[in-house]
């Protein structure tokens, strides 16, 4: 080695305080003739480069006794090391990552296989497990087009974990500065660069989600043994002449009333020269199209020698950079998603030297606080955008749990999130590769970005806190605005459970600002404040099972004032829901083990690795379906087989996500305590779950799904458990007029019980309509009277066509929460509802049996995500007697030509449907459509099943109608299975 390890840290840590760049110089003996031998091949470019896209080797210290000056070395052996492929942000990944790729663990989300191939963990703190507990060595080898008299800077944007850095033979960085998962760092690796095959290494130290500050999956779900320890996003290498331009973005000015944008092009332009030198920067804004002409501006510049310069442009100096009628970006639903270019360059003598592309969308976020109330003394948060206001509904999103990114994947979910119906997602403490952020810009998908709670990033004491950890912050900081201040999606960031102590909230504001990322920060998730931020307006929880008339409630804790688990509809909810999903018996085969399967219907108590790692129940352990299943047992009756124990929870899920989200519409036009926005915890998982999620990782749809899809169907009639009342509400980007509501009840026995309707509705966007009719219902029961169970059906119409039907079931007896032990009980508020009384529903397992019909056809034709198959389904009531076809479920399988099912896992988990889980009463008819890939049906025909609550299972040929037994037959619909 050339220098001692204190030596190079301390070089190291010149960077820490000024942003800026390090320079290493080479060894004495360093060779610089090295030959390509089949290294990376960093193509001759202006632009940064990711480093190690054609592959790493990945090994553990433990098996490696050279150092990193051998390690680093191009050449250096690495038989017997791991090879691993790059996902598609150009990173490694994590150590499992590594060791899956390389067969080390067959399927490992099925079952407990994860456990039994890496270990257990479980609770948050420092890799406990072997292999982990050790360093390992991530090293690639690249070919930089790198010319001698060029200049070379390396970025690392973070580790999880920390690391050394080495290149070709040398320390560049220590683990005391490369430290973070997003706290990026630059290094002038000139004086190292050869010619030819070169060589990166990182030797990377186990991740502490406690101690640093990183990512972790909280209680979402297992925690990775090797705590997701690793890369995950791409080094990159700049190669340029004497001018160095770097950051280039824009910064906007916009009018009020959003008439005229104007922007400042910022760049900044590092000289690596010892002199002097003159270049010329140029910018070029690209508006969408029909927004006008590229706007072209350029300066010439002279930047002292080894020195930094932000160059601008500002509309008081280059005029065209004010647009007058700009191009709005909005949500999706609620307009266009138009958007900017912006290239850059910087050149000397007509040479460029380097160049930047990046995309940016004009508009601007609104926030403020309204409705101040009991409950929220100070208001809730609102948000707007270009000055209309909405009411936020997403879903908290988790990426893969080993950190792979998957360009597809990320297609297919931001797919099914706008099937939802949702308007955004929160992301909280798992920034993304800039693919996601673009795929959601383009989509026209809100983000709620922010950091981690219960770790490291929400840090109890300041005390124990050092210089380092608020320079960590910083840099984190600074590089997660640089990462997202040109995307229109990230419309705010904030913290999670508490707010920022004061200092980790001025560097955090600071390196904010020195990046110009400029959205609305909140200071907590919950109701809690900052003396510079202010209240956040936001609350948080429940997070298990609670009833669905709960969401319509006003009830708080008076002694708690950050509102946690007081989950009503009014303020902002930062994330909530009612707990465990059951996933369709299609997907939990793919994942739970034949015993798993049998605990699942049998064993309420049993800690289900796949929900998490927290076992018991009750309070904050989400390890067992504990609450779920005994609300299931009260409400809807007992199960027999897991076939039942499934269609009954897919009834429990759909009602509680369906009310979660229409509650939140329902309340919005309350002036006093308005509901703002809901944010459903979760909206995936990372792997397979039975926990907070509305799609599996499969891509399957159960009745969680459906029922909050129902909820954000963009013109939507809903009924108000609260007051018995309809509202109206359209989530769309355009007026709606000429809308009827027509409100029906019925019986179990098909019985209309009451018949209105509404006329000459009209809605412009966003907007709801409460009160419309109050259907006559039942009279309430109490104990020991009979409870009756009746349906509710809703139909929104216009132009003399249906275009949204909504079915409840619902029971005299009542859903009774007793709120003083739920809310003002010893432990404070609880994240489930204790109850005095349940609903009884359990009729619905007697009712008549219903004979449904289907009829299908299969075209090609484009559907979202690149889907190129369009199948349409309709489904009839066929009952001679008034018997409801209840919960009525369509999929489409993989299929002989005959027109029935494969054989084995034939369901098409990743289609996409407009609608499902319907409920019909005899004469009426739904036709639904389902988009897919055609490669999806892997050479079969497609065929659709429809199932129901109360009919048997009917097979259809894509092509054909009715209903065959094995042998082909016509045949009327066969009931399947029993219930006692």
């Amino acid at each position: 080695m050339t220098r001692t390890f204190k030596a190079r840290v301390a070089a190291c840590a010149a960077l820490v305080l000024v942003p800026g760049v390090l320079s290493v110089a080479a060894p004495a003996s360093a060779d610089t003739s090295g030959k390509d031998q089949g290294a990376d091949v960093v193509a001759p470019r202006q632009q940064p480069a990711k480093i190690g896209t054609e592959g790493w080797q990945v090994l553990t210290t433990a098996s490696v006794k050279d150092g990193g000056d051998k390690v680093s070395t191009p050449g250096y052996a690495t038989q017997g090391w791991l090879p691993v492929k790059p996902d598609d942000e150009g990173a490694p990944g994590t150590e499992i990552t590594a060791l899956v790729q390389n067969g080390k663990c067959p399927d490992v989300f099925y079952a407990d296989n994860m456990r039994k191939c890496f270990g257990y963990i479980d609770k948050l703190g420092p890799v406990t497990t072997a292999p982990f507990k050790d360093p390992w060595w991530y090293r690639t080898d690249f070919t930089p087009a790198f010319k001698q008299g060029q200049n070379a800077k390396l970025t690392i944007p973070g580790i999880v974990g920390e690391g050394d850095v080495w290149v070709n033979g040398t320390q560049v960085a220590g683990k005391d500065l490369v430290s973070g998962a997003f706290a990026g760092h630059t290094f002038d690796i000139t004086k190292l660069l050869r010619q030819g095959k070169n060589t990166l290494a990182i030797k990377v130290y186990p991740n502490d989600p406690k101690t640093m500050y990183t990512v972790d999956t909280v209680d979402w779900g297992q925690l990775p043994p090797d705590n997701n320890t690793g890369i995950q996003f791409a080094p990159r290498l700049q190669i340029s002449d004497a001018l160095t331009g770097d950051n280039a973005h824009v910064v906007q000015a916009n009018a009020a009333d959003m008439s005229s944008s104007s922007l400042t092009v910022k760049v900044d332009v590092t000289n690596n020269a010892p002199t002097a030198q003159t270049g010329d920067v140029s910018a070029t804004v690209t508006p969408p199209a029909g927004g006008g002409a590229p706007i072209v501006v350029k300066q010439t510049v002279k930047v002292p020698a080894n020195s930094k310069q932000t160059v601008t442009f500002t509309p008081a100096k280059f005029g065209a950079l004010k647009i007058g009628k700009p191009k709005l970006w909005w949500p999706y639903s609620m307009g266009d998603q138009p958007l900017y270019g912006l290239s850059t360059s910087v050149s000397q003598g007509g040479v460029v030297s380097t160049s930047s592309q990046s995309t940016f969308g004009i508009r601007t976020v609104n926030s403020r606080l309204v409705g101040k109330s009991p409950q929220l003394p100070q208001g809730a948060r609102q948000f707007g955008v270009n000055g209309k206001d909405f009411v936020f509904r997403g879903g908290g999103y988790a990426p893969d749990l080993f950190l792979r990114y998957d360009k597809a994947d990320a297609a297919h979910q931001i797919a099914l999130i706008k099937n939802l119906g949702l308007n955004g997602i929160r992301l909280e403490g798992h920034d993304m590769p800039q693919d996601f952020y673009d795929q959601a810009d383009r989509a026209g998908l809100l983000i709620i970005g922010g950091f981690l709670c219960c770790d490291a990033w929400q840090p109890e004491d300041a005390a124990k806190l050092t210089d380092r950890d608020y320079r960590i912050m910083h840099d984190s900081a600074y590089t997660i605005g640089q990462m997202e201040r040109n995307h229109p999606s990230v419309f705010n960031y904030g913290w999670s459970d508490n707010e920022p102590l004061p200092r980790q909230e001025s560097e955090t504001l600071k390196a904010f600002k020195e990046a110009d990322f400029d959205v609305p920060l909140v200071a907590s998730a919950e109701y809690k404040s900052t003396p510079t931020l202010g209240v956040s307006g936001e609350k948080e929880g429940p997070y298990d099972w609670v009833p669905p008339t709960y969401w319509y409630s006003t009830n708080y804790s008076k002694k708690d004032k950050s509102r946690t688990n007081a989950g009503g509809a009014w303020g902002f909810a930062s994330e909530q829901s009612a707990g465990h999903t059951v996933p369709t018996l299609d997907s939990l085969k793919r994942f739970l083990s034949p015993e798993e399967q049998r605990k699942l219907w049998t064993d309420p108590e049993y800690n289900q690795y796949h929900a998490n790692f927290e076992s018991g129940h009750g309070g904050y352990a989400f390890g067992t379906l504990y609450t779920l299943d005994k609300s299931i047992t009260e409400r809807y009756g007992k199960w027999n087989s897991l076939e039942s124990y499934v269609k009954l929870a897919q009834l429990a899920n759909y009602e509680n996500t369906r009310s979660q989200f229409e509650s939140f519409l329902h309340h919005s036009t309350d002036k006093k305590n308005p509901a703002t926005g809901v944010v459903y915890w979760q909206l995936n998982k990372g792997w397979p779950t039975l926990l907070w999620s509305l799609y599996n990782n499969d891509g399957d749809q159960a009745g969680s799904f459906y029922g909050a899809k129902k909820a954000n169907k963009p013109l939507h009639a809903l009924y108000g458990y609260d007051t018995g009342t309809v509202t109206v509400d359209n989530l769309g980007a355009g007026s709606q007029n000429g809308v009827s509501v027509q409100a029906k009840v019925y019986d179990t026995a098909g019985k209309v019980l009451d018949d209105q309707t509404a006329d000459g509705i009209s809605l412009g966007s966003q907007a709801v309509k409460t009160d419309v009719l109050k259907p006559k219902v039942p009279a309430e029961t109490k104990p020991p009277a009979k409870a009756q169970t009746y349906f509710v059906e809703l139909q929104a119409k216009q132009g003399g066509k249906v275009v949204d039907r909504n079915v409840y079931w619902m029971s005299t007896q009542k859903d009774v929460v007793d709120w003083a032990k739920t809310l003002e009980g010893p432990n404070d508020a609880q994240p489930q509802a204790t109850m005095s009384q349940y609903a009884d529903l359990q009729a619905l397992q007697d009712l008549p049996k219903s004979q449904v019909s289907a009829k299908a056809s299969t075209k090609a034709a484009p559907g979202p995500n690149g889907d190129d198959t369009v199948t349409t389904v309709t489904v009839t009531n066929t009952s001679k007697t008034p018997a409801v076809g209840f919960f009525l479920r369509a999929d489409v399988r993989r299929g002989t030509a005959d027109g029935h099912e494969a054989s084995g896992d034939n369901q098409l988990a990743r289609a996409t449907w407009d609608d499902n889980d319907i409920t019909l009463w005899p004469g009426q008819s739904q036709t639904l459509t389902v988009t897919y890939k055609a490669a999806d049906l892997k050479g079969a025909v497609p065929v659709v099943s429809v199932d129901g609550f109360n009919t048997g299972r009917i097979v259809v040929g894509a092509g054909g109608s009715g209903h065959h037994d094995e042998q082909g037959a016509a045949l009327a619909p066969r009931i399947e299975g029993t219930r006692e």
